[in-house]
C-alpha cells in the first residue's frame, strides 16, 4: 500500500490543467471581455430575479386610508433586512468576490444545472441565492463538528488556494494539506503516520546533535528528506486520527480526496464550480473555486463557523467545571 501511495499521486496531480480555470478568475489584471460582460449582466439581472422581498413594500400602499399600511411596509422592509443579515455572506459580498462566475459552457458538468442562474457569452453564471443558503448550511455543519471537538481537514492544493487554506486552517487549529494530496492520505493513514514519525525523528536528531555527528553528505540527505516531508505532511502532523470531516476547495482537482472520503464515509464540505460534480458531496457550495476573493470569502466564513463551535465547546466545559465546583 505504501508503494501505491507514493507512485500514483504525482501522476494524478500532473494531469490537472489549471489553465482551464483562467476564463472565470475576476482577480486577474487582464480579464476577458466575456467575463466583463457576464459580470455586468449578472450584476444587473441577479438582484431583480433573486430578491422578491423588496417588492412587498411597493405593493402595500394601494388601498390605504388610515396609514396602517405604511407601518406594514416598514415592518416588511425590516423583516427583509433581518433575513438578509441572518446569512453569513450577503449577495453583494458574493458578487464582489466573483463567486458567480462559472466555467465556459463547453466545460460544464450537467449535474450542476440546478445551481446555474443563467448563461452569458458562453459562460455560466451561478445562482448566488442558492450559494448563499448552501454556504450557511456548510458553515453550520462546520460549527457542529467543532462544537463536538471533531477535526476538519482543510484541503486546497491549487496555487491560488494554498496560502488561504493554510492561513485559515492554522487560525482555527485544524489540519491542512496544501502542497499536494498524497494518495492514501486517509485510506492508508497508518503509512502516512509512519512518514510523520520519520519527520519527527529527524527533528529530534537535529535537536540532540545526532545529525552533526553524521557525514556532511548524510546530514544533507536527512535535512532534504525532512524538508520534503514537512512540505507535504507538516499540516497534518498533529492529526493523530482520521478527520471527522474534510473541506475541499476544488472537487475536480481533489478527486482523489473526494474518493477517499466517500470510501471511508467522511462528510465532505466543498466548493463546487460549474465543472465539478456535486453528487457525492455532503455539503456542496456552488461558487467560483478559482478566484482568490471567492476562495477567501468561503474559507473565512467556514473558519468563523469553526471558531464559533470551538468557543461554544469551551464555554460548555467552563459551565461544567463551575457546576462541579
Amino acid at each position: 500500500m505504501a508503494d501505491e501511495t507514493t507512485t500514483d499521486t504525482p501522476d494524478v496531480q500532473d494531469e490537472d490543467a489549471p489553465d482551464e480555470d483562467a476564463p472565470q478568475t475576476p482577480d486577474a489584471p487582464a480579464s476577458d471581455s466575456t467575463n466583463e460582460a457576464a459580470a455586468a449582466d449578472a450584476d444587473a439581472d441577479a438582484p431583480d430575479e433573486n430578491a422578491p422581498d423588496e417588492d412587498a413594500p411597493d405593493a402595500a400602499p394601494q388601498d390605504t386610508d388610515d396609514g396602517q399600511d405604511t407601518d406594514d411596509g416598514d415592518d416588511a422592509s425590516e423583516a427583509a433586512s433581518e433575513e438578509e443579515t441572518s446569512h453569513r455572506a450577503t449577495i453583494e459580498e458574493l458578487l464582489k468576490a466573483g463567486a458567480h462566475f462559472g466555467h465556459l459552457t463547453s466545460r460544464w458538468n450537467p449535474r450542476m444545472e440546478k445551481y446555474i442562474f443563467m448563461e452569458r457569452n458562453n459562460i455560466h453564471i451561478i445562482d448566488l441565492m442558492q450559494s448563499q443558503v448552501l454556504l450557511d448550511e456548510a458553515a453550520e455543519a462546520a460549527r457542529r463538528f467543532a462544537r463536538r471537538g471533531k477535526k476538519i481537514l482543510f484541503a486546497g492544493t491549487k496555487k491560488q488556494a494554498e496560502d488561504i487554506v493554510r492561513e485559515h486552517a492554522e487560525e482555527c487549529g485544524m489540519p491542512h494539506m496544501v502542497d499536494r494530496w498524497l494518495g492514501g492520505t486517509m485510506t492508508n493513514f497508518q503509512t502516512i503516520r509512519k512518514s510523520i514519525r520519520r519527520m519527527e525523528e529527524i527533528e529530534r536528531m537535529d535537536r540532540d546533535g545526532t545529525l552533526d555527528k553524521l557525514k556532511k553528505k548524510e546530514k544533507l540527505m536527512r535535512l532534504r528528506e525532512h524538508e520534503k516531508l514537512e512540505e507535504t505532511l507538516g499540516g497534518i502532523r498533529d492529526m493523530a486520527n482520521l478527520p471527522s470531516a474534510i473541506y475541499i476547495v476544488d472537487v475536480q482537482r481533489e478527486d482523489i480526496a473526494v474518493s477517499e472520503a466517500n470510501n471511508l464515509g467522511i462528510p465532505i464540505i466543498a466548493m463546487v464550480d460549474t465543472n465539478g460534480n456535486p453528487k457525492n458531496i455532503d455539503y456542496p457550495i456552488p461558487v467560483n473555486d478559482d478566484a482568490l476573493s471567492s476562495i477567501e470569502l468561503v474559507t473565512s466564513t467556514l473558519t468563523d463557523a469553526v471558531q464559533e463551535g470551538l468557543q461554544e465547546r469551551r464555554m460548555k466545559k467552563e459551565e461544567k467545571k463551575k457546576a462541579a465546583a
